[in-house]
């Protein structure tokens, strides 16, 4: 079984590595840092499973997990994140994800999950169910960044901010500096904010990006 791990933390990735590489029937092939590489590396190797952060630089996990999945639809990945809020673990999900577990998990129930997704079944990890049944209750109605912005301004307002110049996210995205100028002011006016500032906390409320990253 041909694996994908992405994670922007060298420490999980070698962990996860050496237990997935000792089990039998399972091979990791690539590793991503972010979800820029992790969509290239996917494209590279066609896997059968990618382990996926949620929390990624320059290109989130829930973005990443659309992109793979546009490209190739036959890939089953699994949330990885030490978030348990229903906002992560339904994006997730929206996006094509077939699992979601959290980082405190034991490698046992990745393997579960790793065996269940590939069976063709959904996995939640146990630990989840609980909270997002809950915050359903009660926050089934809250806007969201996911339900305010389409899927390209949820991307730049991610790269705006991690401190990404116009010039840098143009680049990364192959667009024109006046085309990120144009998502940036769209992006202000929907969210009704008025500087960086505003917008980089925002998006760190959001799980866009956080601020170890």
């Amino acid at each position: 079984m041909k694996i994908i791990i992405a994670d922007n933390h060298k420490m999980i990735r070698d962990g996860l590595r050496a237990l997935l590489d000792g089990h039998p029937g399972m091979n990791v092939i690539a590793e991503a840092v972010n979800g820029r590489e992790c969509v290239q590396a996917a494209r590279e190797t066609s896997p059968e499973v990618i382990v996926m952060d949620v929390a990624m630089p320059e290109l989130n996990g829930i973005e990443a997990t659309r992109h793979v999945l546009t490209e190739n639809p036959g890939i089953k990945i699994i949330g990885l994140s030490m978030h348990s809020d229903r906002r992560y673990v339904a994006e997730m999900f929206k996006a094509g994800a077939w699992g979601y577990l959290l980082k405190d998990c034991a490698f046992e129930e990745l393997v579960r999950a790793i065996e269940c997704v590939t069976a063709g079944q959904y996995y939640l990890s146990p630990s989840v169910t609980g909270s997002l049944i809950q915050d359903y209750l009660y926050k089934n109605n809250e806007e969201s960044v996911f339900s305010l912005l389409t899927p390209r301004e949820r991307e730049v307002l991610q790269l705006i901010a991690e401190g990404k110049t116009t010039t840098q996210i143009a680049a990364l995205l192959f667009v024109s500096e006046k085309t990120v100028e144009t998502h940036r002011r769209q992006i202000m006016k929907k969210l009704k904010l008025t500087s960086i500032a505003e917008l980089t906390k925002y998006a760190i409320r959001e799980g866009l990006t956080s601020p170890e990253i």
